[in-house]
């Protein structure tokens, strides 16, 4: 064991003994403790071999379980080949953004051979929240479920099931998938799209090679069960179903919903969402199966459905095909938005919501698909151009070194704070005729500042720019009432009208509707530096990105924490030439 891991070994003991005198009662939440040793593993999937980085030798990662309220501490050792982050997906970890952990923005990256704690206090999350790696594309191998139970002495707000079972959905290339973003990054071209979709690192039945290992719930019936299913992968949202069963959801994005029940769901990239399923059929053998949706009708995958088999106890299972669910179409909006236009929040004593009605700023983001120039026609796309996306046509270039770190130390020249508040050019966003010179984006490292407290409307306006999406929009280190959504244009004086201001849902991550709007509101209440990005892996790469700094309250307690002492250091800026960067001009 090195220095390092002498010093942090002896930073977590502090941490923890620390945590034991702090001014809450014991019984109200504890402290854990894990090491997350992120190293290669062979496994074989689709008929082939292949190296992948795993956490503790587990793909996915370990499930990590905590009450509401506790405090975690995780200290990821680096023993891969890449450098890497680690982000915690849906927690708000309040006054702490130095331990969210996308790269560039607040850290940089854990080196080989380096680690990093991350201190993570929960606080009013309930349900399923995620960790996934924040750098590159290293996300689509290391990644795994966070489960937060009520606090102690507190119950579900629904019937107790009988088990809980997690379920994590995937991807699986066979290409490596480094060497892939490497490649994309410096000639602008498409990404691959991947081999296979995955059900806890399983593809199933479907897939060849891969029945032997496709998971297997079993279920009692007459019994309940609770699934959590975390959408991990990297370009596309999931249709999900169980064959002849309806689900009862209960919960999205780690808080609960007013329960309803329903013949399949739908998760974005980013996304959580909790069921329950009643075992209340014939004993049997019942596909739960996950296909793909892309609104476009641009289907990713020719074998396009992953597959897990539900088992009744004591069935015979013996050469029996089993019962497979009707899965929408690929291209199916109307059963997408069926699914989360019935999602409320729970909006009862213990779990009240807590909607803005006055507010201070409003904002209007469009989501646009664009092209950027090269230089010298260097890149792989016609005349000359790359890929990007953007937000407000700004499309995001990541700095030399963190935001987080440069604002807390008032650096200049590493960002500036003129993002945009509404789109710098007005036209039919969602029409499907518009001038060539939309196309193009403007690059840049340009940011939000907000004031402590301040309440937020933030309106997301898809465009038909080259290739539209419901694009999944995550905010880092905060939860957002969706207030309204629809298809078209927004309309500020009539779309308003229908706001649901009484018991919207409270989510982190925002599948925006196809061709359509959605308006979300927040307290600016968690001081710090906050990512706000597109979910799709390609997207985020390509620029659709941007960041809040949340300024500090007036007092203490509003205040942003100060950094600890072992933040990992940036590289020499002499060396990061050596790494390519996404320039557009």
């Amino acid at each position: 064991m090195g220095e390092g891991d002498h010093f942090h070994k002896d930073l977590l003991l502090r941490l923890f003994l620390i945590s034991c005198f702090l001014p809450f009662p014991a019984v109200l939440s504890k402290s854990h403790y894990h090491d997350f040793v992120v190293a290669p593993k062979v496994y074989t999937r689709l008929c082939e071999e292949k190296e992948i980085l795993t956490i503790n030798g587990q793909y996915p990662g370990p499930t990590l379980y905590v009450n509401r309220g506790d405090r975690l501490l995780v200290n990821v050792i680096n023993n891969g080949p890449y450098a890497i982050t680690i982000h915690w997906h849906g927690l708000l970890n309040p006054r702490n953004p130095w331990s969210d952990g996308p790269e560039y923005i607040t850290m940089c990256a854990v080196q080989p051979g380096a680690n990093f704690t991350h201190d993570l206090r929960f606080s009013t999350e309930e349900g399923t929240l995620w960790y996934h790696a924040h750098s590159d594309w290293t996300r689509w191998m290391l990644h795994g479920a966070v489960v937060v139970y009520p606090k102690i002495g507190a119950t579900y707000p629904f019937p107790a099931p009988d088990k809980e079972y997690v379920a994590v959905l995937g991807e699986w290339w066979t290409i490596n998938v480094m060497e892939m973003f490497l490649g994309r990054v410096r000639d602008g071209g498409e990404f691959n799209n991947s081999d296979a979709y995955t059900i806890n690192g399983q593809p199933g039945d479907m897939y060849s090679c891969s029945a032997a290992g496709t998971n297997r719930f079993l279920v009692e019936q007459g019994k309940t069960y609770l699934f959590r299913l975390v959408n991990a992968a990297m370009t596309t949202s999931l249709f999900v179903a169980v064959a002849n069963h309806s689900l009862t959801v209960v919960g999205r994005d780690g808080s609960y919903l007013k329960p309803f029940d329903i013949e399949l769901v739908v998760l974005s990239p980013g996304q959580t969402v909790d069921f329950l399923l009643h075992a209340n059929q014939t004993k049997g053998l019942y596909y739960m199966a996950a296909s793909s949706y892309t609104p476009d009708g641009a289907a990713t995958l020719a074998d396009n459905t992953t597959t897990a088999i539900v088992v009744y106890e004591g069935y015979n299972t013996s050469q029996v095909t089993p019962s497979t669910p009707d899965l929408p179409a690929v291209d199916d909006i109307h059963a997408a938005y069926e699914f989360v236009s019935k999602e409320r929040s729970l909006a009862s004593v213990d779990h009240p919501v807590d909607v803005p009605t006055e507010i201070d700023t409003r904002l209007l983001y469009t989501m646009s698909m664009n092209l950027g120039l090269c230089p010298n026609s260097s890149c792989k796309n016609l005349e000359g151009t790359r890929y990007a996306a953007s937000l407000n046509n700004v499309s995001f270039v990541s700095p030399l070194i963190d935001i987080l770190e440069a604002y807390y130390q008032s650096l200049n020249d590493i960002y500036t704070t003129d993002f945009p508040s509404f789109p710098p050019y007005l036209f039919n966003f969602t029409s499907e005729t518009y001038s060539n010179e939309l196309v193009y984006s403007d690059a840049g490292t340009k940011v939000k500042v907000l004031n402590y407290n301040q309440t937020v409307e933030l309106v997301f306006q898809a465009t038909s720019l080259l290739r539209s999406d419901a694009h999944p929009m995550h905010l880092h280190g905060y939860d957002f009432y969706v207030v309204g959504r629809g298809f078209g244009n927004f309309d500020p004086e009539k779309d308003p009208l229908n706001y649901n201001l009484v018991d919207p849902p409270l989510e982190n991550t925002i599948a925006v509707p196809y061709l359509g709007w959605a308006a979300v509101r927040f307290r600016a209440n968690n001081p710090g530096v906050w990512l706000l990005h597109c979910h799709l892996e390609r997207h985020y790469t390509w620029g659709m990105v941007t960041v809040f700094i949340v300024k500090d309250g007036p007092t203490k307690e509003t205040s942003m924490l100060p950094p600890p002492s072992y933040m990992p250091k940036c590289l020499d800026p002499d060396t990061l030439g050596t790494k390519p960067i996404l320039t557009l001009n």
